[in-house]
């Protein structure tokens, strides 16, 4: 029965399931670490989701760091 309703979840209800998962994932760090420890990881998490989404898209380490921090003057 469990396993049922756990297949359920993942199948059809993958979005409501992942963020019910990240809130309390969240909520938990909040109670155990405080909020702006949190929200610093979270930010982190981030940060590492984007430049891993740009590598994945065949951008070089080299250009994306260049992108961001090139000067400007």
């Amino acid at each position: 029965m469990l396993e049922k309703i756990l297949t359920e979840l993942v199948t059809h209800h993958w979005g409501k399931t992942l963020g019910i998962l990240l809130g309390l994932l969240f909520g938990i760090l909040v109670i155990f670490i405080g909020l702006l420890e949190t929200v610093f990881i979270t930010i982190c998490i981030f940060i590492g989701y984007l430049v891993g989404k740009r590598l994945d898209e065949n951008d070089s380490f080299y250009e994306l760091i260049n992108k961001y921090f090139r000067d400007k003057g």
